[in-house]
């Protein structure tokens, strides 16, 4: 789809225009001719690609011109940055290192201007293109290039609307899950029982089992549970370690480090031999496709006589049959949603459960007919009608009509990619960029999306708008594509914001299929590439099945790279040889993302040499230092190195005055994000990095000068400070006050568990600020130590959603909900034995109940010593007595 480049570039060239124009002196016009020029044909592509399958060879052709020719603009104006930005230093030797670079770098720019010239040539002659296939393909020169605009007084379905109901809670389910639970809990089968679901792609296969899986029945019935994702091409050996981790975390035990370097059978000797001691068990392995897997898998599982069970779900009914042979096997055969069930789901999708309007009844029930009782497709087209006008027909009968007579006699699973097709279709072109980059993720694979959003972010796909922070309309971006059922949210932060998500496998097919058509990304596992490499523009490496494919060297072209992204844990030896070869040949490199590689121990020196990086993400590696060189990155606006074993920055972290995002922090107990953090040590005047938004976690432990430091950062909306003094609260208050767009706020004081010091953050606000205005953005505050009250401000965080009161200790006397009781939203956490008996004292007590009544929602646990964790959820309890 050339449009969706097209329309990124463009983006790109105002950017350009706007930021960088004043170095092109005279080029500037001839940039702006060709964002002239290739604006208007953005119009005629959006008509022209929706026939490009149907299209003589000669239209396919100058599509693709069109795509190439924005795509070197864009290469022409990077590396023009690359050569010219360098160096704005001011002073005398700023204007000597000026003058020296400008003529080292006149012929550069001779060839720069030379570049331009031809890009134009070729422009002027594709746009003759334009004009001759308008004309013969009927396309109004006037055809909007942008989305219909919304009528304010036309009544619609808002996209929140569209989220009403529950993607999990999918109608007709219920049957079914009553029926494998019986089969699960049946008391007269003693010996391993497989129960195999099996039924084509879209029909909720998983959805169904891992409602089962996660029944409190079924829980409690199995103390040792496990769910292993297969997939089509699956590493046998990744496979049973990610068990093995999955059962030993399920047992409360440390995994075995020799794992890593096990062979198959050992691993499977080790499953096996957990298995027997554990007791009762029940593991899922979710899309299965080959019967050899199951022949292989089930020499790990022990029979036993405790009723143990295996659910397996699969499009092929032969693994289905295979796996039940040996075993008091039974096979549930998943089929398509009735009409009525259909028509149930679409109508709780678009209408909120009411009826279908009379004048779209036709319309709608010929739509839900195409879909053919799947859910997967009648949640991929509620989610884009959800966006059309309801008052009107027409563009319901375009819907229609696009799923119309070419679906008859074609397989079904051809129906679900035209009508995923469809939905692609109607996006913006900024949320067609974001969809097709998911395409960096292998199959069934769950995605961070706090990593997804700042990759968005990083890779520029995200339009600045006016008023908005980027991370907001990032996040924005995710939200419309969950809307429209383009991606399914696995977990949630508070209020609700997606932690984890993950795309439905047919509909990967056609990212895939776009993607590659675009050339936006390219993945390779070391094995030989499956499509043209050259002008590789950002590369993904993924997770490697045999270490012999490093030996397969493949021809990349990294002139023209902008990002270098890992995903799972890849062959090291793969990722060095790529990461050298790509800092050797590429100027361009603005993205760096080696995230998840527990190989990677240093951060390689090669990096430094990357002038345009702007985004350096480390997370969960092992790396201990940072080099002085990382003052050599003075783009850098992203720096990740959270989770990672580093403790300190060096002086030269200071030079990084672009950045908005550092995040360095180490669990203090790895099992358990609540027991605390490793925050780092900052150089004493870390106050110089104004442009920063996120700082987690700085350590405070070397006292107020530090503290006094954070106040300077008044643009932060994400702090965590860790090992704060008692005596040093006073000054943290202060500084505090001086932030007005803090949402989240997580302070520990130094010590571990029960010795946590007191955090004394109970200090007046007269003199700092008035109470009504400090932390009034807050939304999350999490205090991690010893209290001997509450703050008196917490009282007036009107804002407040979450709180987290770690280690509290909190007295009876000092009950925190006296804070608590009169803000509107919050929702407390607290791991105190002692707050639990208040709370439980004050529920059986007080007649009114009013304190607790006030508190939206109370989620109270704490641990024992053995390290459990237990949990008071008072919240139903609540509702009944109010």
């Amino acid at each position: 789809m050339a449009e969706t480049v097209l329309s990124f570039v463009l983006d790109q060239l105002s950017t350009f225009l706007r930021e960088e124009g004043r170095l092109l002196g005279g080029l500037r016009q001839e940039v702006q001719f060709i964002r002239d020029e290739l604006g208007h044909m953005r119009a005629f592509l959006r008509e022209a690609e929706a026939k490009e399958e149907d299209a003589q060879p000669r239209l396919q052709e100058w599509i693709k011109q069109v795509r190439e020719a924005a795509y070197d603009t864009e290469d022409i104006l990077d590396e023009f940055v690359a050569r010219f930005a360098r160096h704005r230093a001011t002073g005398f030797y700023g204007s000597v290192r000026r003058i020296f670079s400008s003529i080292k770098n006149l012929r550069a720019r001779r060839r720069v201007a030379s570049e331009i010239q031809s890009i134009k040539s070729r422009i002027e002659s594709i746009s003759a293109g334009h004009q001759r296939y308008q004309s013969e393909y009927g396309i109004p020169a006037q055809a909007s290039n942008s989305l219909p605009a919304v009528n304010n007084t036309t009544w619609r379905y808002s996209r929140d609307d569209a989220l009403l109901v529950e993607e999990a809670k999918l109608v007709g389910i219920d049957q079914p899950k009553k029926h494998l639970i019986s089969q699960l809990l049946k008391r007269d089968d003693y010996q391993l029982k497989v129960v195999s679901v099996v039924g084509m792609g879209g029909l909720g296969k998983t959805t169904l089992v891992k409602r089962v899986h996660e029944d409190p029945e079924v829980r409690r019935h199995f103390p040792v549970r496990a769910w292993v994702t297969v997939s089509e091409t699956c590493d046998f050996q990744y496979l049973l370690k990610d068990l093995i981790r999955q059962l030993h975390k399920e047992g409360k035990k440390p995994v075995p480090q020799s794992i890593e370097s096990m062979t198959t059978t050992e691993l499977k000797k080790i499953v096996k031999d957990f298995l027997q001691q554990a007791g009762r068990y029940a593991i899922v392995f979710d899309d299965v496709w080959d019967v050899e897997f199951w022949n292989t898998i089930k020499f790990a599982l022990p029979e036993s006589s405790h009723g143990n069970r295996v659910m397996l779900t699969t499009r092929k009914a032969d693994v289905a049959t295979a796996s039940c042979i040996e075993s008091l096997g039974y096979i549930y055969r998943m089929e398509p949603l009735s009409f009525e069930d259909s028509w149930t789901l679409f109508c709780n999708k678009i209408f909120k459960g009411n009826s279908c309007p009379g004048h779209l009844m036709d319309a709608a029930k010929g739509i839900v007919d195409k879909c053919e009782g799947l859910p997967l497709a009648i949640l991929a087209i509620s989610g884009l009608l959800a966006l059309k006008d309801v008052n009107g027909t027409e563009e319901w009968e375009t819907v229609r009509r696009s799923l119309g007579d070419e679906l008859e006699g074609t397989g079904k699973l051809d129906r679900i990619r035209k009508i995923l097709f469809l939905s692609y279709g109607d996006l913006p072109w900024h949320l067609k960029t974001c969809l097709l980059y998911l395409s960096i993720y292998p199959e069934d694979h769950e995605i961070r999306c706090i990593r997804l959003v700042n990759l968005w972010i990083a890779e520029r796909f995200v339009e600045r708008r006016e008023g908005m922070r980027i991370e907001d309309a990032a996040w924005g971006y995710l939200g419309e594509l969950v809307n429209r059922s383009l991606i399914q949210v696995t977990g949630v932060f508070y209020e609700g914001i997606p932690k984890r998500c993950r795309i439905h496998d047919l509909l990967r097919e056609v990212i895939l299929l776009k993607s590659r058509e675009q050339n936006l990304v390219t993945v390779t596992t070391g094995q030989p590439m499956m499509w043209p490499s050259d002008k590789v523009r950002r590369l993904v490496v993924h997770r490697c099945s045999s270490s012999n494919n490093t030996q397969q060297r493949q021809s990349y072209c990294f002139d023209h790279l902008r990002s270098f992204v890992t995903v799972g844990s890849t062959e090291p030896l793969l990722s060095k040889r790529l990461l050298s070869e790509i800092s050797r040949s590429s100027k361009l490199l603005k993205v760096l993302d080696l995230g998840g590689q527990e190989a990677q121990e240093e951060i390689p020196n090669e990096i430094f040499n990357l002038f345009q990086l702007k985004h350096l993400d480390l997370y969960d590696t092992r790396v201990k230092t940072v080099p002085k060189a990382i003052g050599e990155l003075q783009h850098l606006e992203f720096l990740d190195l959270s989770n990672t074993r580093v403790r300190e920055l060096p002086m030269e972290i200071l030079k990084l005055q672009k950045l908005r995002v550092l995040k360095v922090y180490q669990r203090v107990d790895s099992f358990d994000d609540d027991y605390g953090y490793h925050g780092f040590k900052a150089p004493s005047n870390m106050g110089v990095l104004l442009a920063l938004e996120i700082l987690d976690s700085i350590d405070a432990s070397s006292g107020s000068t530090v503290v006094n430091e954070i106040g300077k950062l008044t643009q932060l909306r994400e702090l965590g400070i860790t090992k704060l003094r008692r005596e040093d609260g006073k000054e943290l208050c202060s500084s505090l006050a001086n932030f007005t767009s803090l949402r989240e706020l997580s302070v520990y004081s130094i010590g571990k568990g029960d010795d946590h010091e007191i955090i004394d953050l109970n200090h007046h606000l007269s003199s700092l600020s008035s109470a009504s205005s400090f932390l009034q953005s807050l939304r999350m505050l999490i205090l991690g130590g010893r209290l001997e009250k509450m703050p008196q401000w917490v009282a007036h965080l009107h804002g407040l959603v979450r709180i987290d009161l770690n280690w509290s200790r909190l007295r009876s006397e000092e009950d925190p909900l006296e804070s608590l009781q009169h803000l509107p939203k919050v929702v407390l956490y607290e791991m105190s034995p002692e707050m639990i008996e208040n709370v439980e004292n004050q529920k059986e007590e007080s007649e009114d109940y009013t304190r607790i009544a006030h508190i939206p929602e109370i989620v109270i646990g704490y641990y024992t010593d053995d390290r459990k964790w237990r949990q008071h959820q008072l919240w139903e309890e609540k509702k009944k007595k109010t």
